[in-house]
């Protein structure tokens, strides 16, 4: 059960901000709906750290760190480019596998994410499914974990990424649980109901953090 009450969708996106600079961490299973949460941030005037998407970015400019993924994965990459797929297959079902591609690209992120933060405005988060593993965490002021329930979660990724319900399902049972999740982070937020009713739930979050006035 999520520890926030609801309140109003009218809420101004607008007020200041009632406290200092502040670092969210997020994270959460692929597919859960941080985005909800991460776009509010963003409206909020805020910025969003996307891991994943630093971490495709370094993929197109950081050699290195291709390099060290083909020679832990030979065939993965090929004319400077990474097989996602190719490499999916492998460390999806293969646990010591992605444990040593998560050690071969944290470092490599977290370091990104360093030099971005010298110039974050008040308010910043960071998105990342391995944000303890990672050593982000430690960055951030409060972490919060998004979950949702498998079903809701294939669905999206179907429509998202236009997969197959089976892959969509390894790389679920790839991650960590809900439960892991949460457990590791300071809040959850669970997206179990509509779009809309989440998104209240996640100003209510926000709002408990002091990052929004009360309106008059």
């Amino acid at each position: 059960m999520d520890r926030y009450p609801t309140i109003p969708q009218s809420a101004s996106l607008t007020a200041p901000f009632t406290q200092g600079g502040l670092i969210i961490g997020i994270t959460g299973g692929t597919g859960s709906g941080k985005t909800t949460l991460l776009d509010i941030i963003r409206e909020l005037g805020g910025i969003v750290l996307d891991c994943d998407a630093i971490y495709h970015e370094l993929l197109k400019t950081d050699r290195e760190l291709l390099a060290a993924i083909d020679r832990r994965f030979p065939g993965t990459v090929c004319d400077g480019s990474l097989d996602r797929k190719k490499l999916g297959n492998i460390v999806f079902t293969d646990e010591n596998a992605l444990g040593d591609l998560n050690a071969i690209t944290h470092a490599a992120v977290k370091a990104e994410v360093l030099r971005q933060l010298e110039s974050a405005p008040t308010l910043a988060a960071i998105d990342a499914i391995g944000l303890f593993e990672g050593g982000l965490a430690q960055l951030c002021d409060v972490t919060v974990a998004v979950t949702a329930p498998e079903a809701q979660r294939i669905a999206r990724l179907i429509a998202r990424d236009g997969i197959t319900e089976a892959y969509a399902r390894k790389r679920i049972r790839a991650q960590k649980s809900d439960r892991e999740f949460s457990a590791l982070c300071d809040h959850t937020l669970t997206n179990d109901t509509t779009p809309e009713t989440f998104r209240t739930k996640c100003l209510a979050f926000l709002r408990q953090l002091g990052i929004m006035k009360e309106e008059p």
